[in-house]
């Protein structure tokens, strides 16, 4: 007997948010908190990983694929959060030139780009909104793991491409590291005073974005 069509969408939607929320997980332990059978689990998973909803990694485990990801940016690109960013991204190129991103926490140890303003010099950093770096050898990355430096910024140079100098900082909300605003410029077009100044000058605007939704959020509750 055929399974009702509403049912295996209701499992396969059940299924891909405990993917998304608590990966990488393996075929036993999404089944076991998604309450399905392992090959119930299994011929889901497989459905859901041919779309590029979930991706399978080399050690077996589960987690959100790009097309997911890619949903949760067009998605985010309409959040409060990235409104309230577009003041500051535009202020930071303004000042600088400079391509300018806004970035969240994306799946596993990656960072989400969720927003840019480009920069106004020919050659540029192009739009990444939608994709994931890793959290591990890029700016925004660092920023969004805590790993700020004394100077409260991050600078990484040759880290996700060569001869590029990222530099970020974070977005602080409740008092907790919600996004990273982060420069991205050519690396000959930058000197370390040049990219200590960007620093300081994403300080202060990232500061003014968690300001502001703190005030927002004040006025909700």
């Amino acid at each position: 007997m055929a399974e009702n069509p509403t049912r295996t969408v209701d499992r396969a939607l059940s299924l891909l948010a405990t993917v998304c929320n608590d990966g990488p997980l393996t075929l036993a332990d999404a089944a076991r908190a998604a309450g399905l059978s392992a090959s119930t689990a299994l011929r889901l998973l497989r459905t859901l990983e041919a779309q590029e909803f979930v991706r399978r990694s080399d050690d077996g485990r589960y987690a959100a694929g790009a097309r997911m990801i890619q949903l949760g940016a067009r998605a985010l690109s309409n959040d409060s959060l990235v409104s309230l960013a577009e003041s500051a991204l535009a202020r930071v190129v303004a000042q600088t030139g400079e391509s300018t991103y806004l970035a969240v926490r994306g799946a596993g140890d990656t960072a989400l780009y969720v927003a840019i303003v480009e920069g106004t010099h020919s050659i540029r950093h192009a739009s990444w909104v939608g994709r994931t770096i890793p959290l591990h050898g890029s700016a925004a990355g660092a920023v969004l793991a805590g790993e700020t430096g004394l100077e409260g910024y991050v600078v990484v140079t040759q880290g996700v491409e060569d001869d590029v100098t990222a530099i970020a900082a974070p977005v602080v909300v409740g008092g907790r590291v919600v996004a990273s605003l982060s420069v991205v410029v050519p690396s000959y077009r930058t000197t370390a005073a040049k990219t200590a100044e960007i620093g300081r000058l994403l300080l202060v605007e990232s500061r003014s974005i968690g300001a502001v939704s703190d005030l927002e959020g004040e006025r909700t509750t």
